[in-house]
């Protein structure tokens, strides 16, 4: 059997012609053999496989027949053999083709079917090359009901897979399993994840393409312009081509360590969190209207490169989808001329454009605008508010640069017109510390309670010590006690007309108090969001310009006088009225607040 493998058909020709001279054999099936010739001619003369085969007979050293044993060793060891059946080798694929695709980079197989197989391979692969058969695997787990059980009929907790991918699509039931679980654990399968999955996933993914594909349309986008410098690009555009770099470097390491739920995380988390929810929520007036710009094409050419590569990455996961989105891309800028997503180069990441200190900067903006954010929700005032003013402590120089980099931003996202940098909060921050019984109760056991009482009586000064050096360091009973930031959680209480929100070393506080000027503009950037709703669903273009009538409430005249020329730029209108009256069937009511309703008119011009 190991000179058949090895294709020493010549040695088998030589034992069969001494059982044919034993009598053993009539005649040799293999008499016009051709040495060292493996064409189809020679392997034409006998079919080595079962049952042809099993009437070969050779002859031992004492000279007894040696027939080939009927029974297979064992399955598993059968199966050891796929590598090279796969490919009928070593006569339809001869060695040179062969050592191309052996030993495997990796196979697959449930962990319930993988004892007999994973040995058997190496088994063989061991006895004829001196070989392992693959050099990495993946065992995977079981999928299970929501629960936890294994789905059986019996129970009636099984999923119709065909079904499944009826209704849902097969990308993201792939992206819903490959993410909600490593490969390797039992996966607990919720059909209504599926669903979450294709609606924000995918949903987002759709969205920042659609918003991208109707403005490049009417600008007439085609990516056949030369590429701004990244150094001559807004430090927006260069802090999400930073982090399309990182997560190209980051997708490229799980790809090869077989790590496709950290893959597929990785790209969720860029799309959904940085490219839709940060990056192209704070650029829309970029690509509204105006001059097509060096700013304008910059903003272009960098949402493009984004979702070209999230294209690119993610299509090993969603095949179907990813190559949708590259194709539809790539049949405007026609940038490859392959016809799939599938048949192109893997991206390399440019380490030149990975800027650590940008990307850090831009998370303390994300991180400050989510807690301004939750201390609006907190008290229910709306972003299209206006409010005045927000306080953040800077405890070093460092923090104070980074902060002062993205002021513009965090103001913009939050609609807050100034932010102050506090660098002596006291008088006007008082904070509370308390300890963290997880991280000091291991270390310290039995001195706790005197701990935490001297904790609770720490002065400002300390505190704000803890902070800005991350330890502190006391003794009790001759016993270095030593804190940093784990060990404690410390928290900014409300002063009047502010609140305090606190996450890490971050404190923020908001002014909350609504003077009469910002409750016009308010009012205001109220009425913008309704007209660009009401735009939207009287079919007009985004280039149409428009008239607006207004019916007049004592409420918003004042808001509307001082804001018309605000409102009339973000809405395309190039006349604004407020009327004392509205024919109701031509108009629409619209809610400015609980207190504010009017009615409200537009026209194309």
């Amino acid at each position: 059997t190991e000179e058949i493998c090895i294709g020493s058909v010549a040695k088998l020709k030589e034992k069969i012609d001494k059982a044919v001279e034993a009598g053993f054999m009539k005649s040799n099936p293999l008499a016009s053999y051709k040495e060292n010739d493996y064409s189809d001619d020679n392997y034409s003369l006998f079919d080595l496989h079962r049952p042809f085969v099993d009437e070969i007979v050779l002859v031992s050293k004492n000279e007894q027949k040696m027939l080939r044993e009927p029974d297979l060793i064992d399955v598993w060891f059968d199966s050891g053999a796929m590598p090279y059946a796969q490919v009928h080798y070593p006569f339809a694929t001869k060695e040179k083709e062969f050592k191309d695709l052996f030993p495997a980079d990796f196979i697959a197989e449930g962990v319930d079917q993988t004892r007999g197989w994973f040995f058997t391979l190496h088994a063989i692969a061991g006895i004829l090359f001196d070989s392992v058969a693959y050099k990495n695997i993946i065992s995977n787990g079981l999928v299970l009901d929501k629960t936890g059980n294994k789905m059986s009929k019996r129970l009636g907790n099984v999923i119709d897979p065909f079904e499944t991918i009826e209704k849902y699509g097969s990308d993201p039931l792939r992206w819903y399993m490959v993410t909600n679980a490593q490969p390797w654990d039992n996966l607990k399968f919720d059909i209504d994840g599926v669903e979450e999955v294709r609606r924000k996933f995918f949903g987002t993914l759709y969205n920042t393409y659609s918003f991208f594909a109707l403005y490049a349309n009417v600008d007439g986008f085609d990516n056949s312009a030369a590429e701004i410098p990244l150094e001559k690009r807004p430090e927006i555009d260069r802090w999400i081509f930073s982090l399309l770099n990182t997560l190209i470097k980051e997708v490229e390491q799980h790809y090869e360590n077989y790590e496709l739920t950290k893959v597929s995380r990785a790209i969720q988390e860029f799309v959904m969190e940085n490219l839709s929810n940060w990056y192209v929520r704070l650029n829309r007036k970029r690509y509204w209207g105006g001059e097509f710009d060096d700013d304008k094409l910059s903003a272009y050419q960098s949402l493009y490169a984004c979702l070209e590569t999230v294209a690119i990455l993610a299509s090993p996961i969603a095949p179907f989808y990813c190559d949708k989105i590259f194709c539809d891309l790539n049949a405007v800028t026609g940038k490859y001329t392959a016809d799939s997503v599938h048949l192109i180069d893997f991206p390399k990441y440019n380490p030149q454009y990975i800027d650590r200190d940008l990307e850090l900067r831009m998370n303390i903006a994300q991180t400050i605008s989510s807690m301004i954010l939750g201390l609006r929700r907190k008290i229910n005032i709306k972003v299209r508010q206006p409010l005045s003013k927000i306080m953040v402590p800077v405890s070093d120089r460092k923090f104070e640069d980074q902060l002062q980099k993205v002021a513009p931003l965090i103001l913009s996202e939050v609609n807050v017109k100034e932010i102050d940098f506090l660098k002596d909060t006291s008088g006007v921050l008082v904070k509370k510390i308390k300890p963290n019984f997880k991280t000091l109760g291991p270390r310290y056991g039995k001195l706790m309670k005197q701990i935490s009482s001297a904790i609770a009586n720490f002065s400002q000064d300390v505190i704000a010590k803890i902070e800005s050096e991350g330890e502190y360091s006391f003794e009790i009973d001759d016993q270095n006690i030593v804190l940093t930031c784990d060990d404690v959680e410390i928290v900014s209480e409300d002063i009047p007309g502010w609140l305090v929100a606190n996450e890490g070393k971050i404190t923020v506080a908001l002014d909350i108090t609504v003077t009469s000027e910002l409750r016009n503009e308010g009012i205001a950037r109220e009425f913008i969001n309704r007209i660009q709703n009401l735009r939207k669903d009287s079919g007009l273009e985004v280039t149409d310009k428009i008239h607006i009538r207004i019916m007049k409430h004592r409420e918003i005249i004042e808001a509307v006088e001082n804001f018309s020329e605000y409102i009339g730029s973000q809405t395309l209108a190039n006349k604004i009225d407020l009327v004392d009256e509205l024919n109701s069937d031509k108009a629409i009511e619209v809610e400015l607040t609980d207190e504010i309703k009017t009615l409200l008119q537009i026209n194309k011009i």
